[in-house]
């Protein structure tokens, strides 16, 4: 266990994630106080017990459906929790639907849209006002499949896209006010929504993930890719002139 030991309050959502996961017992080893939503509040409830047992720190759960929500009511449930001290706003909600399936289907387009973007927008909005300053960090988990589109999944890449071109605004406007804004792309991760998905190739632990997120936290970056090797992997795709591009069968 880490010796340096933290102050910070520290939201995740989407909590019950493989990766949001790792996020939290990351931060709970460095001595975080955690706020832990999502939809399935037992299992929100299992992970705070968790990170309690094995690192000794205060964490507690809420239930947030990021579909149906009140954005100032789940900041001030989470403010309650942490005594007002909200330094650090992790999102780790996320949808993804087959393409074929939400091709023509106007609800899985939508779904997809709102937990991937519009809940990430609206709860940034929401919280930053409340982060303590300076100090306060963003993190949201976006994806390389934003980075570029591809007709397997486009619909799902559309929203990551948002996300980044959101988050790459947010950073300079926060800038000044000595709040950082993270935006994490990872690669593919053993998770319950990339398992048995064909193609998949060099899958990443999500505690590996984890630990990396929360240390480019404090080391303040701006934009990570993990595992790092997709930095490069994902330099060479956005080289890839359009006219070839668009006949590759990616």
């Amino acid at each position: 266990m880490s010796q340096e030991r933290s102050k910070h309050g520290t939201v995740i959502v989407g909590a019950t994630s493989a990766i949001a996961r790792g996020i939290a017992r990351a931060c709970a080893e460095r001595g975080d106080r955690l706020v832990l939503a999502g939809r399935d509040l037992d299992e929100c409830e299992r992970i705070a017990a968790d990170v309690r047992t094995r690192f000794g720190v205060e964490s507690f759960a809420v239930r947030l459906d990021v579909e149906d929500m009140d954005p100032s009511a789940f900041v001030q449930a989470c403010a309650e929790r942490l005594e007002g001290a909200i330094d650090r706003l992790v999102l780790s909600q996320g949808f993804m639907a087959e393409q074929s399936d939400a091709q023509g289907n106007p609800a899985l387009v939508a779904r997809t849209q709102t937990v991937n973007l519009t809940s990430v927008i609206q709860l940034c909005e929401a919280f930053v006002p409340h982060l303590r300053v300076p100090g306060g960090m963003v993190c949201v988990v976006s994806s390389v499949a934003g980075d570029r589109g591809r007709p397997s999944n486009h619909i799902y890449g559309s929203s990551k896209a948002g996300v980044n071109a959101y988050l790459e605004g947010l950073g300079p406007r926060l800038r000044e006010q000595g709040v950082g804004v993270l935006t994490v792309k990872p690669g593919f991760v053993d998770t319950a929504m990339t398992w048995g998905l064909p193609g998949m190739f060099l899958v990443a632990d999500p505690q590996d993930v984890g630990n990396s997120i929360v240390r480019a936290m404090q080391k303040r970056r701006h934009v990570i890719y993990t595992p790092f090797f997709w930095r490069g992997i994902m330099l060479i795709i956005r080289s890839i002139p359009g006219a070839i591009f668009r006949r590759l069968s990616l």
